[in-house]
């Protein structure tokens, strides 16, 4: 069992910056693959970003490519995700989730796969 919390969310200017951050507890986050997901209001849920467990892998939804990026601290048991360059559609809940896996440089990207969720953390980027 892993607990994941998020922080970092709020309201931010179009073309400002936020960082997320999600507090993993009762496991050690290195043995979990690690997504964030979010979803807008009247929307479904859609992945944003993921890091395999050693952090040496990483992929992005298109739409955020070279303004998002996702790390960890598996020392912390902290996973983050920076955001620059915001724009009003990136206004969502956004969730920190992980996926066990034994494997290294695995990657995930549908809600399905993930074990673990968070509650979530509401990111509002005004225009």
């Amino acid at each position: 069992q892993v607990q994941l919390v998020e922080s970092g969310g709020g309201l931010v200017q179009a073309g400002g910056s936020l960082r997320l951050s999600c507090e993993a507890s009762g496991s050690i986050v290195s043995n979990y693959v690690m997504d964030w997901f979010r979803q807008a209001p009247g929307k479904e849920r859609e992945f944003v970003a993921t890091i395999s467990r050693n952090g040496g892998r990483t992929s992005y939804r298109d739409s955020v490519k070279g303004r998002f990026t996702i790390s960890r601290d598996n020392a912390k048991n902290t996973v983050y995700l920076q955001m620059n360059s915001l724009k009003s559609e990136d206004t969502a809940v956004y969730y920190c989730t992980a996926k066990r896996d034994w494997r290294s440089a695995t990657l995930y990207r549908e809600p399905n796969d993930m074990d673990y969720w968070g509650r979530g953390t509401l990111v509002t980027v005004s225009s």
